[in-house]
């Protein structure tokens, strides 16, 4: 069996939960205040390890209140922390999220994460058989060297390019496997997609931005499911009705499940239907980290 590897962000969630959305200029009251483990790299490799898949994490921790209670939740799930660096010059990677009619809206401060380099993935002990993960919260070059070395091991490289942004074709063509939202998608392929395209739309949209032709393209449709261009293979999944209460985490929830069913070797149309069922679960739940499923809570909905 193989492992997952996250090379990724590291972040304390703030969340304020409120009934609504403020306008811009416009001050509401909040109900509650929470705090959560997240970030986009630490929410997936903790999705990986509920899951009963060894994980490892590589990213950075600032010598803080947050770092040193975000690094103890960590270690608890299971997590191998070996290759987290603190980091005394930057304060440890913070999210503020507002929750309201269970949408949020996120601003994320990168801390730490910013400075996590091609050194911190140079000595990274990936094998054939292992899954590479990685997202947009650190720096680009750096995933660049991850998926470099991954490739080169024999590793299957996954790319989650949230939050979106423009990136080169050089890295592009490094990823076997990119998992994004149709809004993401729409950005990096220049078009425009909605929730009312249809899935031909949105597979000849993926058509048009992948690098190889054997490479994969998900789709993650939220309440619609998945959608998948694997070669020249068209997989959907169809989505899960459930009463969501905090979408935070719903798509790294995916991207973990995905890479460690993967890394067990699940074909993909099983391991996209274990990692749909996976997200409904977490939507269902406050929190990102805090909100993974285990293997046998998607079990029991499957």
């Amino acid at each position: 069996m193989g492992r997952v590897f996250v090379a990724g962000s590291i972040n304390m969630d703030v969340v304020a939960i409120a009934d609504r959305h403020p306008r811009v200029g416009e001050t509401v009251a909040g109900r509650q205040v929470l705090y959560f483990p997240g970030g986009k790299g630490a929410n997936q490799a903790v999705a990986a390890s509920r899951l009963g898949v060894r994980t490892t994490l590589i990213g950075r921790l600032g010598k803080d209140s947050f770092g040193a209670e975000l690094r103890t939740f960590l270690g608890d799930q299971g997590i191998d922390l070996g290759s987290i660096r603190d980091t005394p010059e930057a304060h440890t990677g913070t999210a503020i999220i507002t929750v309201a009619e269970a949408d949020n809206t996120i601003v994320v401060i990168p801390g730490s994460n910013a400075l996590i380099g091609e050194d911190d993935v140079a000595t990274v002990p990936l094998e054939k058989g292992d899954v590479a993960v990685s997202q947009f919260e650190i720096p680009l070059p750096t995933i660049a060297a991850f998926f470099r070395r991954a490739r080169g091991a024999g590793a299957v490289t996954m790319l989650n390019p949230a939050p979106a942004q423009t990136f080169s074709g050089e890295l592009l063509a490094l990823v076997d496997i990119l998992v994004l939202n149709e809004t993401e998608l729409g950005f990096l392929a220049g078009t425009e997609l909605s929730d009312g395209d249809d899935a031909e739309r949105i597979i000849g949209v993926a058509r048009q931005l992948r690098a190889r032709e054997d490479q994969t393209i998900c789709v993650t449709l939220g309440k619609r499911g998945v959608i998948a261009l694997a070669g020249r293979e068209e997989v959907t999944v169809p989505g899960r009705a459930v009463k969501a209460v905090d979408t935070t985490g719903a798509g790294d929830c995916f991207v973990g499940a995905l890479a460690a069913q993967l890394a067990e070797g699940a074909p993909l149309r099983s391991a996209l239907a274990f990692a749909n069922a996976a997200a409904s679960i977490s939507v269902q739940r406050m929190g990102a980290g805090p909100s993974m499923p285990t293997a046998a809570e998607v079990a029991a909905v499957l």
